[in-house]
């Protein structure tokens, strides 16, 4: 039997969409954008808890940014790092701190500033993203882009991911048009339509909209967008979410064929492999071949294959070292512990005595005893250390102390 921790049930998404959210996944997600006004979303109102004008003027002179987290652009092209960047100072060896006079000069010149990689940065974004993640079940990459009045900082392009933007100050006009390429993949950059997008932009756009301070607008990836602020500085989040294809099911296929014989034959020897004639009863056996292979293929494995290669790309909820490890040392029965947020798990059985715990990158061993506390204090819910189905506190401050040393569970 397989256990897998839940993705949560949060108000998250309300913060961003003004529909529920299975009339947002049937009409909406991967398929049309969704417009959402300040009045009709869930929140405090307006988005100023997230970020803010005074925000960013902290992100930007006090917090030592590095590039990559600050990308400037100006009609269309990203500038040289090298033109906002320098030495750390005394005792900081490093030579590419952002430094800020010299970002100040590039925006009042007209240049748009990107604040890229957020959900590690900014607390609060740090928060909010961990919890919307949980609720999608995939990572998110949370960046801000700051805008100056009547400046557009890129051209009209597509994302190869799904992203929710969220208008924080000032306003912006947002032009969309319908994908040139439905569906891109990660590989399938814009740049490699160039032309179709250009001469799709100069049409009719499916919608043509201002955002409003407070405002959110979902984008699914391969729509066209273009955005210019307009008689005041604009301020936005836009929320990166990376898909996970049809196509990556395919490549593990693939990766799995590997190990059937009739695929790793070699071709005919001399083989002119440019003549379609002479290449034709190769591809028609190789296409047999991967079909009886294909009807072999045990759901188990393929998902074993996705596991790996989605779970490393979103990180749990933060941990703060020293406090973690002070309450482990000093737990007791009636402390309470909550699984770390977003902690991608899987419970398995290993024979009749023993459970191996999935994580990323790793895998733990407890004995069968230990099952139900383990699924318990991984479930979700606040639990109380003297309540997990244990023989005695003992081997429950046992069991939860490890939990916390490997920073699978934090203190409620």
């Amino acid at each position: 039997m397989t256990y897998e921790a839940p993705g949560g049930s949060r108000p998250a998404l309300a913060r961003a969409v003004a529909v529920e959210p299975g009339k947002f996944a049937a009409a909406y997600w991967g398929k049309a954008p969704l417009l959402s006004r300040a009045g009709e979303l869930a929140g405090p109102g307006g988005f100023g808890d997230l970020l803010s004008p005074d925000a960013v003027d902290e992100l930007l002179s006090r917090r030592g940014l590095r590039t990559p987290f600050l990308r400037v652009a100006r009609q269309g092209n990203v500038l040289p790092v090298g033109q906002f960047t320098g030495g750390g100072g005394a005792g900081a060896e490093i030579s590419d701190q952002i430094i800020d006079d010299q970002v100040m000069r590039l925006y009042a010149e007209g240049a748009t500033l990107v604040l890229q990689g957020l959900h590690r940065l900014w607390p609060p974004l740090i928060d909010y993203s961990q919890r919307l993640g949980a609720e999608l079940r995939r990572p998110l990459q949370v960046n801000a882009y700051l805008t100056p009045p009547g400046s557009q900082g890129f051209s009209t392009h597509y994302d190869t991911h799904d992203v929710f933007v969220l208008q924080v100050d000032g306003t912006k006009r947002w032009r969309l048009h319908e994908p040139v390429l439905a569906d891109p993949l990660e590989k399938q950059a814009w740049g490699g339509h160039a032309d179709e997008v250009a001469a799709t932009a100069l049409g009719e756009p499916a919608l043509d909209v201002v955002l409003e301070p407070g405002d959110a607008l979902y984008l699914p990836r391969g729509w066209l967008h273009s955005a210019e602020a307009l008689g005041h500085r604009s301020l936005h989040l836009t929320l990166g979410v990376r898909a996970l294809t049809r196509y990556a099911v395919v490549e593990e296929l693939l990766a799995l064929a590997a190990g059937d014989a009739r695929l790793r034959a070699t071709l005919p020897y001399a083989v002119d492999v440019a003549d379609p004639e002479t290449i034709e009863p190769e591809l028609t056996e190789t296409v047999e071949a991967l079909r009886d292979w294909l009807t072999s293929v045990e759901p188990a494995e393929i998902a074993e294959r996705l596991r790996a290669r989605d779970w490393p790309s979103a990180r749990p909820e933060p941990v703060s070292p020293l406090a973690q490890l002070d309450f482990a040392a000093g737990l007791g029965p009636d402390d309470q512990l909550r699984v770390r947020e977003g902690l991608r798990w899987q419970l398995t059985e290993d024979g009749p005595d023993h459970v191996v715990l999935r994580l990323v990158g790793r895998t733990m061993r407890f004995p069968a005893t230990c099952a139900s506390s383990l699924r318990i204090a991984l479930g979700g819910e606040l639990v109380r250390v003297g309540d997990l189905p244990l023989e005695d506190d003992a081997d429950r401050l046992v069991l939860a102390r490890r939990l916390l040393n490997e920073a699978l569970v934090v203190p409620s």
